[in-house]
């Protein structure tokens, strides 16, 4: 298997990031999104690199194949989001997943983070298997904060306390 390693997203990442998720969201799970439909795949730095928040690439033979990102959203919360991984690159095995999550979690501790929240579809079985493992559970959605950036195709959400989950 090929070295994978966890860094920072720079700016000439984008295309890159744009190219592992697009075909996901359209392709695999037959959603109609555009990148214009996604105006912080443009702006990563500003909408994701400011307070506690981050986005972090998964690199291997020299591209991009997975990305995840945090949102400081205030109080000691972030948005999990953007977490994909190229097909090729699933599985407990390849560990590309484990890695990404396992990164921004350590980030978000060293960060004074408290708790992590997420949005999903019902339709990201295998993510909700995922994250449920990880230590997230079920959250209402009506229990999460005004400052929490829901998207249209979110429809199950989890939240992560993460002093309680070192």
């Amino acid at each position: 298997m090929a070295a994978m390693h966890i860094r920072r997203f720079v700016p000439s990442d984008t295309q890159g990031v744009i190219d592992v998720i697009l075909p996901i969201q359209r392709e695999e799970y037959g959603i109609a999104i555009t990148p214009q439909d996604q105006p912080d795949l443009s702006a990563i730095p500003a909408f994701y690199q400011s307070g506690a928040g981050d986005f972090l690439v998964a690199e291997a033979e020299g591209g991009i194949i997975g990305t995840i990102g945090m949102k400081d959203i205030g109080d000691g919360q972030v948005a999990l989001r953007k977490m994909f991984v190229a097909a090729p690159w699933r599985g407990r095995y390849r560990g590309v997943a484990q890695a990404l999550l396992d990164a921004l979690m350590d980030l978000a501790r060293t960060r004074g983070v408290t708790e992590i929240l997420l949005g999903t579809t019902d339709k990201f079985l295998a993510a909700h298997r995922f994250y449920e493992r990880n230590g997230f559970t079920p959250a209402d959605a009506d229990s999460l904060p005004a400052s929490f950036p829901r998207m249209a195709v979110d429809s199950r959400f989890y939240r992560l306390n993460l002093r309680a989950n070192r």
